[in-house]
This record gives structure tokens, sequence and C-alpha cells, in this order.
């Protein structure tokens, strides 16, 4: 008889064009069911086991390109200095 007018139980948690599709959804109230503990957290110690490998594979990967650059460029300076020493000393009387 009063179906229409009753009060219905509105959601104000949800905006009003989703309350449809939200009215099944019923609220937790705060209440945990799965968590993880800060301490059961291992941020570091897992990259801490595996950093000796991977840092031999990324330098088996790219180490002889490094290394060849670094000769080439030391060598290009050493050399430059050398002449440039060698210029210094021509000009003297």
């Amino acid at each position: 008889m009063f179906a229409r007018s009753a009060v219905r139980m509105a959601r104000y948690d949800v905006s009003p064009h989703l309350s449809k599709w939200w009215k099944g959804v019923r609220p937790d109230d705060g209440q945990v069911t799965r968590h993880l503990s800060p301490f059961e957290q291992q941020i570091v110690v897992p990259w801490l086991k595996t950093f000796p490998k991977r840092a031999y594979a990324k330098f088996s990967d790219s180490g002889p390109y490094i290394v060849v650059t670094a000769i080439i460029v030391y060598g290009t300076a050493a050399a430059s200095d050398a002449a440039d020493a060698a210029q210094d000393k021509s000009y003297r009387y």
C-alpha cells in the first residue's frame, strides 16, 4: 500500500547517477579482510640477493662497449696532451 511512498535506504557515498549500479554493494564499514604487514614487506632484500647476478649480466652485455669507449677516450686525451706538450716545447728558445 505504501510501497511507492516508502522511504528507501539511499547511499550517499556514491554519485546519484551511479546509485543504481552500486545499490547491491554493501560497504565493509572499515573491516579489513586482507592486509600486508610492514614487517612482512621485504623491499631491499630481494634486490640485494639478485644484485650480483644482474650486475654481471648487464656488464657482460654492454661492458665491452663501455671499456673500448673508455680506452679510446683516454687514449685521445693522452695523445692530445702529449701533442700539446710537444708543441709547447717546440716554441722554446
